[in-house]
């Protein structure tokens, strides 16, 4: 089928580079109107270069050798072969095509592999079946390069003799592609490495070396949401954490932390949320000004259904436990199926994931919500570059209750999501609680022992006080402040303070 492509100057609010024409996904999704944003287009340079090609902003541009026959099917191949698998561009395209095109395609070459992945992808993504037979007896290939893509151990299609080896299902599939950032995350091996840092280490101290960083993970988690922390609150946040793991990850689960977390249902709803829910401010007479909207309540069940499969084919494939974590905690998020308290679930499940992948020393959960609120510009950039494109494809209109109404099909924007660069983000912030969170709070539980034991051996006075003579020095860069050296410490003598002084300095010092 030819393609009419449209004399333009502009592909989805950027200017095409000069001398250059669509190319790939970008000529389809311009030919047909598609609905859908292309995040890395691709282009064709009329002349040849060095390299092939280059990169430009956002583009890549294919000097000329690159060329194809100006038809769907040129497009769509090139697409398939020299760009990133875009599942929510694809279906849109394959929507847009008349199925006697893709019929015509496939019976060509109907056994030719990347005939066969493309025609097995037209018929996952669209549910509908091409009036074509079956491959018949060939071998087998993978759907996915696993040199290129994080892959599942998938099963074999019948039909088109292709394994699909995809992470999740028709109703959500992220796509993780292996950067060199996370390949060399992989081969560090950060689970190995944090259970040979606590092999050197006392369980008494590492219970509560555990017991902190989970708490300064709970306090971290609820900053990030710009909320304060009650104790009733914490509790409930802490209950749930230590509980991360021990049920199956299903829909079930995900109302039961929803319920711990958030614990009064007085001014929130309770259960998945039956109406729109955005993110964003209001104008002065309350009309909505959205930066974010999520699902539309009527997908939850299919989206919730396919994120919680999804879970289990990644874990039960032995994908690798961050890149799941980073799959299903911020897939979730992205659909926000409840009212309120997204977020802290997104956490919690980044949690669970690495529990039951015994990614973590048990007993102890990594503070990823801390490293996270120390780095929350780069956590709302990695949020914002997969949803902002979206919002483009959303129809919606404020509602009488300063709400908004969302009036087109939008769950393909939420069940297909490239999630590279959530899995990176997610990588650094565990390989920072492991390479320096957990070993600093280790080491301060051993110089805060050292310093106790010193303390109390030098004046008898009771634990409490000695804990309170550290935290004040810390406060105030290592010197007892002048008004509790008058308070809680009036009663020892000027030479007792200098004494206990150089006991928590010489515990402190870095050299120590």
């Amino acid at each position: 089928m030819k393609l009419s492509s449209k004399k333009t100057a502009f592909f989805q609010d950027r200017h095409i580079p000069p001398n250059t024409s669509l190319l790939g996904y970008s000529a389809l999704v311009q030919a047909f109107d598609v609905q859908a944003p292309v995040r890395h287009p691709s282009c064709l340079l009329k002349s040849r270069t060095l390299h092939g090609r280059k990169q430009h902003e956002d583009w890549t541009i294919f000097d000329s050798k690159y060329a194809v026959e100006e038809t769907v099917e040129g497009h769509l191949v090139f697409a398939l072969k020299h760009e990133n698998l875009d599942l929510l561009v694809l279906k849109r395209i394959f929507v847009s095509i008349p199925e006697k095109v893709m019929e015509n395609y496939v019976l060509k070459s109907p056994t030719g592999q990347l005939t066969r992945r493309i025609w097995f992808l037209f018929e996952f993504l669209t549910d509908r079946k091409l009036n074509v037979p079956d491959a018949g007896k060939v071998t087998a290939v993978e759907l996915l390069d696993n040199e290129k893509y994080f892959v599942s151990t998938g099963e074999v299609s019948a039909r088109h003799r292709i394994r699909n080896n995809l992470l999740g299902n028709e109703n959500f599939c992220p796509v993780v592609r292996k950067t060199e950032a996370l390949r060399s995350f992989i081969a560090k091996d950060l689970s190995a490495r944090a259970m040979r840092i606590l092999d050197k280490v006392s369980p008494v101290v590492i219970a509560r070396a555990a017991s902190f960083l989970l708490l300064a993970d709970t306090q971290a988690s609820f900053a990030i949401e710009q909320e304060k922390l009650p104790t009733k609150t914490q509790d409930r946040w802490l209950r749930a954490i230590r509980q991360v793991g021990s049920d199956a990850l299903n829909e079930e689960e995900l109302l039961r932390l929803h319920e711990i977390i958030i614990g009064d249902f007085r001014f929130t709803q309770q259960g998945f949320r039956t109406d729109a829910v955005y993110l964003g401010k209001r104008t002065s007479d309350n009309e909505p000004l959205p930066e974010f909207i999520g699902a539309n309540q009527h997908d939850l069940q299919s989206l919730l259904s396919g994120l919680t499969k999804t879970s289990y084919i990644m874990g039960n494939s032995d994908a690798d436990a961050v890149i799941q974590a980073a799959a299903i905690s911020f897939g979730f998020v992205y659909i926000h199926p409840f009212e309120d308290g997204n977020g802290r679930v997104q956490r919690c499940l980044i949690h669970h994931i690495l529990a039951v992948r015994n990614f973590n020393p048990k007993g102890m959960i990594f503070p990823v919500s801390s490293v996270m609120l120390k780095r929350i510009d780069e956590y709302r950039k990695v949020l914002q570059a997969h949803s902002s494109p979206l919002m483009s494809y959303i129809e919606w209109t404020g509602s009488d209750k300063g709400n908004v109404s969302v009036h087109n099909d939008t769950a393909d924007l939420y069940r297909f999501f490239d999630c590279t660069l959530a899995a990176t983000f997610l990588y650094k912030c565990v390989e920072e609680t492991i390479e320096k969170d957990v070993p600093e709070e280790i080491d301060y539980l051993r110089r805060h022992d050292r310093a106790m034991g010193q303390i109390l051996t030098e004046v008898q006075m009771p634990n409490r006080l000695a804990e309170d003579f550290i935290m004040f020095m810390r406060q105030n860069d290592w010197t007892l402040p002048k008004r509790r050296r008058e308070k809680e410490f009036a009663l020892l003598s000027n030479e007792e303070v200098v004494r206990l002084e150089q006991i928590v300095r010489n515990a402190f010092r870095p050299e120590s």
